[in-house]
């Protein structure tokens, strides 16, 4: 055989030889020169031959059937080695190739990585396309560079590569990676630069079918120049993936600060309870404590002694005068019966102090009990918040593939779990514990895309190896199942949240019977299968004995099973695949486990609910073997209901209903118990005599025992000259400080308690103080009140402060033993050895040594790349191994290397020792007690820090982190945010300061670079406080819950929205589009009471005069208190949006309103029906200041009493112009009774109505509208109008104006008035003194103004020129002559017109008396260009610079005399023609100037139009 084995590796070393040219003849001479040698495909079965190559550096043996990898002993100097596409099933038979560095085993059924420890100088490694299941055997490969490992069976990455530091190229594709945490584990690779998960050639792993794969996979890994054969080294790549991972953190961050709040408000409502349920105990135990030590302090033999002296006192009074021998008997008799009184009064009060201490100690009971349940509740309440900031660190963790959704009863899912849930139930199963039924506390549905992959392709997998038949009724295969958790093991330790995250593949072993360990997935379709199971084996080790608050509260998950073939369970045969080969699933019924308490006869439940069933037959568990055909889909937290008196204390809000009637009848008949306390009159100041009084003293040295117990006292201002004094008991008073009871160094007992004592300031000279009481008390700074006491009462043995509201209660115990050494008692209880060498370690740890920061700190340079919401410091913490050596010696470059420290829950009071930590970039000091922010001024690299839960003041001490990124100081003691801190703080990105007394945001207004704003559960009151964060316009999550701002404001979101346009999420909500459009509606162009104070920068409005917000797009006004604006006499809101007065009627002062250029249609808007609404409007209808809000409240007629009451009764003076109205009677100008001048100029009225009500206006501005005629009811309420403006209308008549009895001014200009007998109406006005009507039709016909002067006797000015007495003579004398001469006396100048041709015809004139007078003849033609005041387009708009033109041409003025001359009128005198133009144009200037001042008083250019 041997022969035969020689043969065939003879024939195998030929064809090696001659494949690579090396004659065999010449083997053993030529085989050493050789270093390459290559096989492919067939030919060499084995390994053989080469020990004739001993420097063999190549060697290539590709498609061979080669099993095992031997004969490289010889080899020693291969460097290269190709064993591909064979046989492999190991790797072995390498240890002597030390120099090899590139290894090729792909294409082999290699299963395990091994045998390549010695390999140390190994750079490259393919492995890809075996059967490899897991990493491992690469520990020793330092120098390893590339490593290809696709086409495998590997599930997870762990820490295996983390030794292969050097690893640049790494290939996983079409392997089983199915976890981002997996690909996590990369990060650690720092030179990784090409990474392949789904290689083209390879079927992708399922991670790589996750939403945002490449995402994760380049945040976690940013040095990698390729990704799946594709070029990601591109900056805005890596970019964009950095950008985006950020914003998950920022998001999820929120989140879990959200569940956090959520935590602290549920905790809250339990101390509230609490609260609740302590008042009547501690109530009841004030009481009896105060019966306690008045009867104390009577037992002491003062108050016997004064009875008694009382008594003697009495009898005496009776007789003054006795014979001394009767005296003598007297008093001894007396002193027997004192003596026997005195002992039978002591014997009362001993009775009665043993049965109110009896009392007190039953009402103790009751609050530890109340305590207690308290703790549990909280402590159940933190368990099940946890656990959902647990599922959210999931989602962040998978990317959002694993989601969970909290279920409401508006969700039909909801609904569906619910009642399957309730039908799982049977209540027959729990008679024997007394639960009735089952409430559901919360149901979260889980979306794990990874889980419903992997459940889908193995249905199919398996649907696709049955028949049709079976794969069409699949459906009925599919069951829900309950997995319940144990509730006494942790949901660390239960796996639940890897349960949910990774399947049940880590839970095969059944959790239920400890007898054997089952192969399989133990599930049950029944709620309470396992808690009867446990309770069951409870009642068996004590008999008849039971909790059922053991599994009163529990959690279960509830699962999609793919049941497939199923058998039932066979007795005493251990459920495994192997024992039933052909089952997917097991199943036993409840008949068959031995454990169950209900016996096979109960068949019917005791419920209402499921009367007549047969529960208990088909409760039944079940093994599912395949752990992917179970997915988890729904987590339930669940308690049951009982029943009995007995169970009411079981939970604290069942306490409420229990009744302690009877408890206080008790109290009230031992307080009726003799002796009965007097009431006595309270002592409320105390003077000497007060004192030697109450002592019984003559003088204070005689003083020794001060008993004040039950007054009204607040001050002792005497008690420091009792230098005698041992014992003072001064409880049941008003004592907010002890500052008067200070230096007493006699003084050995003090009692305080029951007082308002906030602090122990000022608390000193006590050194002979032994024992001291101060419960029941306001005290709550721990560690400052115990330092005052080691200070100054350093010798005290016992020491009660029970009962006061601690900051940090648990911390009282061990500070307090710490700090007084020589206490012997502490709140009735001794104190031990061990709480003495507990409390050395506290003090001792109290500060940061240099043992602390060794264990503490550590030195890596970047931040480790992870999805977590921890403080970096923590982070790293928890997973770097950069940690300093313990047992190297320290020295002062060691200081330079730390980068980051973690001091979380290290007891310290102080900063210390940190002066020399240079490049310190991430610090954690949480869950300390620290008060200041000290000794890190010098580490002014740090760029986060964490001071949560300590009880920090200020923000002192952090001015110079200039590159402070992130800050968190939750859960302190801040009032403010120091503007001196923050704005050194230029980088600062996040901060958060949650659950602290801040008051005002006015410190952020130039952190320009925050991002993140987290500051719930503060003070904040005010809107106006928002206004500091408008600058930062990098904001994007705020977070304001639980402040005063955002509980008592209606619409404190979107008022927040609309002012910090930036924000992305407000208070743990994101912020959409919907409610970016409501807050616009709501509070765009709203003129509110904050933006007045943004912009004036004080709330004090009383200081106000005028408000002035021209241009600023303003819709509403808003301005509440209206009383605060008082003082406001003029208000200038010109070219904005108003619709309406709004708010503006509620400024019942102002005098002077402008509101030109807005969109006025009425004093307060038209009602409309709710469906025409707008968006602005339904939202301005509940805010009660505005215009909306009280016309859709209340109807007009309402809400002032009566139909179109004043309103705004102060109100002088109105600018309504260029607001587009139609309709004065809409406008309801009426309302405004005593409004003296009313400008409405250019806006669309076509008719002059609705100014009734105006009766004592002056002015009135109607220019440039659309009236056409003037009714007669339009001006008949008008008495008092003194100036009337309507010019550049519609006019064409002047009728109904003689109601204006006061009228001076008329302005006419630019109307179509035609007829010189309109004008001859004017004369029914005889104070009118000023008269324009240029522009108009009549003022082109001659001597016009001579006709209009002499029919309007009292004018003075007229088309802006003054009427002088001269002009008025000179009209009268030429119309006379006229009427004498006739017409060839007529002008010479009215010949030399009459020559020259001109357009304008002159057909007839309108003479005094009204008739009609024609011209014989042709008609007369006067060239006068300037005549015609409307040629054309362009000279339409020089009106408002030449009003009156025809009068300013001296050729029009001699026409006009013309006219006249012709027409027998009054010669005009020559002196007129003699007036300069200038000194007219200089007046119609004066003029114009005037009446533009009344119409803006601002400079407002009128428009003019068509």
């Amino acid at each position: 055989m041997a022969s035969i084995n020689d043969l065939n590796s003879e024939e195998i070393i030929k064809e090696l030889c001659m494949c690579n040219g090396v004659h065999y003849d010449r083997i053993r001479k030529d085989g050493p020169a050789t270093t390459t040698l290559e096989m492919f495909f067939s030919g060499y079965p084995k390994m053989a031959g080469l020990s004739y190559f001993p420097n063999l550096t190549n060697l290539t043996i590709v498609g061979q059937s080669i099993e095992s990898i031997c004969d490289l002993d010889s080899c020693p100097l291969l460097e290269e080695l190709w064993v591909t596409e064979c046989q492999l099933t190991r790797i072995e038979g390498l240890q002597a190739c030390h120099h090899l560095r590139k290894l090729f085993l792909y294409h082999n059924s290699i299963t395990t990585i091994e045998g390549l420890e010695n390999l140390k100088k190994l750079e490259v490694v393919w492995l890809n396309d075996n059967e490899i299941e897991a990493i491992e055997g690469l520990d020793t490969l330092q120098n390893l560079k590339e490593l290809n490992l696709a086409g495998n069976l590997i599930q997870s990455i762990g820490s295996c590569l983390d030794p292969n530091v050097h690893l640049e190229r790494l290939n996983l594709s079409g392997n089983k990676l199915s976890s981002f945490k997996e690909i996590t584990n990369l990060s650690r690779l720092p030179n990784l630069r090409d990474l392949g998960l789904k290689d083209p050639q390879y079927s992708p792993n399922p991670v790589c079918l996750l939403c945002n794969y490449s995402t994760h996979v380049l945040y976690h890994t940013p040095q990698l120049q390729r990704l799946d054969t594709y070029d990601v080294s591109h900056k805005q790549i890596k970019d964009l993936a950095e950008s985006t991972v950020m914003k998950k953190l920022m998001y999820y961050n929120m989140r879990v600060k959200t569940v956090h709040r959520q935590l602290r408000e549920e905790l809250e409502k339990l101390g509230d309870l609490k609260i609740k349920l302590d008042q009547t105990p501690k109530d009841k135990m004030k009481r009896l404590i105060f019966q306690v030590k008045s009867l104390e302090g009577d037992l002491s033999g003062d108050g016997i002694q004064a009875s008694n002296e009382y008594h003697k006192s009495i009898s005496n009074s009776h007789d003054h005068i006795e014979e001394p021998g009767a005296i003598g008997e007297s008093n001894s008799w007396e002193k027997e019966e004192s003596d026997r009184s005195d002992l039978d009064l002591k014997e009362q009060l001993c009775r009665k102090l043993c049965a109110l201490k009896e009392r007190i100690q039953f009402w103790t009971q009751r609050m530890d009990e109340i305590d207690t349940f308290h703790e549990k509740e909280a402590v159940r309440t933190e368990q099940s918040f946890d656990l959902l900031a647990q599922f959210l660190q999931i989602e962040l963790e998978t990317v959002g593939n694993v989601r969970f959704e909290e279920g409401s009863p508006s969700d039909s899912w909801f609904k569906s779990c619910y009642d399957l849930i309730l039908s799982r139930f049977c209540a027959s199963n729990f008679n024997t514990f007394g639960i009735t039924g089952v409430k559901i506390h919360r149901i979260v549905r889980m979306h794990n895309r990874i889980l419903r992959f992997r459940f889908e392709e193995r249905l199919q997998d398996y649907l696709d190896n049955e028949d049709s038949a079976a794969a069409a009724n699949y459906k009925k295969m599919l069951e829900y199942l309950f997995f319940t958790l144990d509730p006494n093991i942790s949901v660390e330790k239960s796996n639940v949240l890897q349960i949910l995250e990774d399947g049940f593949k880590f839970m095969k072993s059944s959790q239920l019977y400890d007898q054997e360990q089952e192969e399989a997935v133990l599930l049950s379709n029944s709620l309470g299968f396992y808690e009867t199971s446990k309770l069951e084996q409870k009642t068996n080790q004590e008999t008849n004995h039971y909790d059922p608050e053991l599994f009163k509260h529990g959690k279960l998950i509830i699962s999609k099973v793919f049941l497939g073939h199923r058998v039932q369970a066979r007795e005493f045969l251990p459920i495994n695949p192997a024992n039933y080969p052909d089952a997917n699933s097991v199943f036993r019924p409840l008949k068959m486990n031995s454990s169950t308490l209900c016996s096979s006869d109960d068949e019917v439940c005791s419920s209402k609910a499921h009367e007549s069933c047969d529960c208990t037959r088909r409760r039944c568990d079940w093994f599912v073997f395949d752990t992917e055909l179970v997915l988890p889909e729904y987590i339930v937290e669940y308690e049951y209901i009982t029943q009995g008196m007995a169970n009411k204390s079981c939970s604290l809000s069942s306490i409420t209903t229990e009744d302690f009637s009877n408890e206080i009848k008790l109290d009230e008949d031992i307080i009726s118990m003799e002796p009965i306390l007097k009431p006595r009159p309270k002592i409320i100041t105390l003077d000497e005599g007060t004192i030697l009084s109450i002592a019984k003293a003559n003088m204070y040295s005689q003083i020794s025992i001060l008993n004040l117990h039950g007054n009204s006292l607040s001050k002792l201002k005497e008690i420091s000259k009792l230098h005698g004094l041992q014992k003072l008991i001064i409880s049941f008073n008003e004592f907010s400080c002890l500052e008067d009871i200070s230096c007493l160094p006699n003084l050995e007992y003090l009692d305080v308690s029951h007082n308002r004592v906030i602090s122990l300031e000022g608390f000193k000279g006590f050194g002979k103080l032994k024992h001291l009481d101060l419960t029941w008390n306001q005290l709550t700074k721990t560690m400052d009140e115990m330092s005052v006491l080691r200070r100054h009462a350093a010798h005290l043995l016992t020491l009660n402060v029970a009962h006061n509201p601690w900051q940090k209660p648990a911390l009282v115990r061990m500070a307090a033993i710490g700090r007084l050494k020589s206490l012997t008692h502490l709140d009735g209880a001794m104190v031990t050895k061990e709480e003495v060498s507990e409390s050395a370690n506290f003090s001792a740890g109290a500060r940061i040594t240099q043992a602390l920061l060794q264990i503490s700190a550590r030195t890596d340079n970047i931040r480790p790349r992870c999805l977590s919401l921890l403080p970096s410091a923590q982070i790293i913490s928890q997973i770097s191994k950069n940690c300093l050596d313990p047992y190297a010696e320290f020295n002062n470059s060691w200081y330079h290397m730390i980068t980051s420290v973690n001091f979380d829950g290290q007891k310290l009071s102080k900063i210390t020792n940190l002066e020399k930590l240079e490049n310190l970039c991430w610090a954690s000091f949480s869950n300390n007690y620290l008060t200041r922010v000290e000794g890190i001024e010098n580490c002014v690299k740090i760029e986060e820090l964490c001071l949560d839960g300590n009880g920090i003041t200020k923000l002192e001490g952090l001015s110079k982190l200039v590159k402070l990124r992130h800050l968190s100081i939750n859960n302190n003691q801040l009032t403010s945010l120091d503007r001196k801190v923050i704005d050194n703080l230029s980088h600062l990105h996040s901060l958060s300061a949650e659950n602290n007394h801040i008051r005002s945001l006015a410190g952020l207004q130039k952190a320009h670079s925050l991002i993140e704003v987290y500051l719930s559960n503060n003070q904040i009151c005010n809107n106006q406080e928002i206004y500091y964060l408008k600058g930062l316009n990098n904001l994007v999550i705020l977070d304001l819950h639980s402040n005063p701002i955002s509980l008592k404001h209606e619409y404190y979101r979107l008022f927040v929205i609309f002012h910090l346009s930036s924000l992305k999420a407000l208070d743990g909500s994101a912020v959409d589009s919907v409610e970016c459009e409501n807050a616009k509606d709501m509070f765009g162009g709203r003129l509110s009471s904050d933006m007045v104070a943004e912009k004036i920068g004080h709330q004090n409005f009383t200081e106000l005069q005028e408000l002035n917000w021209r241009s600023s797009s303003i819709r509403s006004v808003d301005l509440v208190p209206a009383d605060q604006f008082k003082n406001v006499h003029t208000v200038n809101l010109e070219n904005n949006n108003l619709t309406s007065f709004s708010g503006l009627i509620f400024l019942s002062h102002v005098k002077n309103l402008y509101l030109n250029y807005n969109h006025i249609e009425s004093i307060l808007p038209r009602q409309k029906s709710q469906n025409h609404l707008t968006n602005r409007q339904m939202l301005h209808q509940k805010v009660n200041s505005s215009g909306y809000g009280q016309q859709g409240k209340n109807s007009r007629d309402t809400l002032f009493g009566e139909p179109l009451s004043p309103i705004m009764q102060s109100l002088e003076v109105l600018h309504l112009g260029y607001n587009g109205i139609n309709n004065l009677q809409q406008l309801q100008l009426s309302r405004l009774r005593n409004l003296k001048s009313l400008f409405l100029q250019g806006n669309e009225i076509s008719q002059v109505e609705g100014l009734e009500g105006l009766q004592f206006l002056q002015e009135l501005v109607l220019d440039h509208n659309r009236i056409k005629m003037i009714t007669e009811t339009s001006f008949a309420q008008q008495s008092c109008l003194v100036s009337l403006r309507m010019e550049e209308n519609r006019l064409r008549d002047v009728n109904n104006l003689h109601p204006l009895i006061k009228l001076k001014k008329l302005f006419l200009g630019y109307n179509k008035i035609q007829e010189i007998s309109e004008v001859e109406k004017l004369e029914a006005i005889p104070t009118l003194l000023e008269l324009s009507i240029s522009g108009n039709p009549i003022s082109r016909k001659m001597f016009h103004r001579q006709l209009i002067v002499l029919r309007l006797q009292n004018l003075q000015i007229l088309d802006g020129i003054s009427v002088t007495s001269e002009e008025r003579a000179r009209a009268e004398t030429h119309f006379l002559e006229q009427q004498n001469g006739g017409t060839e006396a007529a002008h010479p100048v009215s010949t030399l017109i009459l020559s020259k041709a001109s357009p304008l015809r002159v057909t007839n004139v309108c003479l005094p008396g009204g008739n009609q007078h024609h011209i014989s003849g042709p008609d007369l033609y006067l060239n006068n260009a300037q005549d015609d005041v409307f040629p054309n387009e362009s000279n339409k708009y020089k009106k408002t610079k030449h009003h009156g033109g025809v009068m300013n041409n001296p050729r029009s003025v001699n026409a006009e005399i013309a006219f006249r001359q012709l027409k027998g009128g009054t010669s005009i005198s020559s002196t007129y023609l003699q007036q300069g133009n200038q000194n007219r144009a200089a007046q119609l200037q004066a003029n114009n100037l005037e009446h533009e001042g009344r119409l803006l008083g601002n400079g407002t250019v009128r428009q003019n139009r068509m």
